[in-house]
């Protein structure tokens, strides 16, 4: 999944985007609101973390002016305000979910998932390939009942590709998920990590289930 936090304290935004990453999870970052606004309504987002209280332009507007556009990006709001009036007015601008700070990893984590429950068609978990399963909450892929351990980036890329199972994902596509958004495109990343995480997913099993679609991409599907 790729998200966007717009967050003008350091401490804060830093805090949540290491979570975000922790979790395998792509961040990009804006520090106040317009810049927020602009990466909102230009860039796909699975998810938005918002602040409302922000330099340039509040995150009541940033969320008024996104629905205002048809933009229905799943969004988290967090602030230091507790009164029932800021979250009423939140939820009212279109948010989907209200945290008041300080909150912990966990609770922002858990509210991420409940809120991809309600925003997917997808089953969340487990995702099923075949012989491959991979949970989303634990982290947890087996193949064949043999456990497979992934570094968060391999990770993130197997989930990618299994939530999009059976269809063909491209490298652009690839990129705009997985990876933040200052990601060289250029590079050879991807083809590296496919590399990994194709000796952990496909090499001693009967048959491959990563497949490379020349001059598109990759897709995960059974023969």
């Amino acid at each position: 999944m790729r998200a966007l936090v717009i967050e003008d304290e350091p401490v804060v935004a830093s805090f949540v985007e290491g979570c975000l990453r922790e979790v395998s999870i792509a961040v990009d970052g804006a520090r106040d609101g317009d810049e927020g606004y602009r990466l909102a309504t230009n860039e796909p987002y699975d998810f938005i973390v918002l602040d409302l209280m922000l330099p340039i332009r509040d995150g009541f507007s940033v969320l008024r002016g996104l629905r205002a556009n048809g933009i229905r990006t799943p969004v988290i709001c967090l602030t230091a305000r507790d009164a029932v009036d800021d979250r009423v007015t939140g939820l009212d601008c279109g948010a989907d979910d209200y945290l008041v700070k300080p909150f912990s990893p966990s609770e922002l984590l858990a509210r991420i998932r409940a809120l991809m429950r309600r925003a997917s068609s997808v089953p969340l978990n487990p995702i099923r390939v075949g012989d491959l399963v991979v949970d989303l909450v634990t982290r947890y892929v087996t193949r064949a009942g043999k456990r497979i351990d992934l570094s968060a980036k391999e990770f993130a890329l197997l989930e990618y590709m299994a939530r999009n199972a059976g269809h063909v994902v491209t490298r652009s596509m690839i990129l705009e998920k997985v990876w933040d958004m200052n990601q060289d495109p250029l590079t050879n990343v991807i083809d590296v990590q496919m590399t990994r995480l194709r000796k952990k997913i496909d090499y001693g099993f009967a048959s491959p289930l990563i497949h490379t679609i020349r001059s598109v991409g990759f897709v995960l599907r059974t023969d």
